[in-house]
C-alpha cells in the first residue's frame, strides 16, 4: 500500500455520505493520539518499504517515565489510513527514509434532513 498524501474532494452534498465504521479500542486510542495537537505523530517509511508510526512521549516529572519515542501498532495505523481516517502531510526525505506527519481527517457533519424536526425548529 503506497503511503502518499491524498487529498479528498470537498463536497457540500452529504446525501450519499456513509457513517464511518465504529472503532475498536486500539483504533480509538491511535486516533486520540493523532488528534491531540500536543502529540505530533509521524510515520517513517524506510527504503525497504518498512513503516513505523511513532510519537514522542515527554518526560513526566511525577513518575520519572517518558522522554522517549513510542511506536504505534502499524497494522492499526495502516487500517485507519486506508479507511480515510488519517492523512499524511508533506514528506521530509532523507537518503534512507521518508517521514510524514500523520493527522486525522475531519468527518463531515450530519446532513440537516437527518436531524429531528425539534432540533431544526430551535
Amino acid at each position: 500500500m503506497p503511503l502518499t498524501a491524498a487529498t479528498r474532494p470537498h463536497t457540500t452534498d452529504l446525501r450519499g455520505a456513509r457513517r464511518p465504521a465504529p472503532l475498536g479500542a486500539a483504533e480509538a486510542e491511535v486516533l486520540r493520539l493523532v488528534t491531540d495537537a500536543r502529540t505530533p505523530v509521524f510515520v517513517t517509511v524506510r527504503a525497504d518499504g518498512r513503516r513505523r508510526y511513532s510519537y514522542w512521549r515527554p518526560l513526566d516529572s511525577g513518575t520519572g517515565r517518558g522522554g522517549c519515542y513510542v511506536a504505534l501498532p502499524t497494522a492499526v495505523c495502516d487500517a485507519l489510513h486506508a479507511a480515510g481516517r488519517t492523512t499524511l502531510g508533506e514528506p521530509l526525505a532523507d537518503p534512507d527514509r521518508i517521514t510524514y506527519r500523520v493527522s486525522a481527517t475531519r468527518t463531515p457533519a450530519a446532513p440537516l434532513h437527518a436531524l429531528p424536526r425539534r432540533a431544526r425548529a430551535a
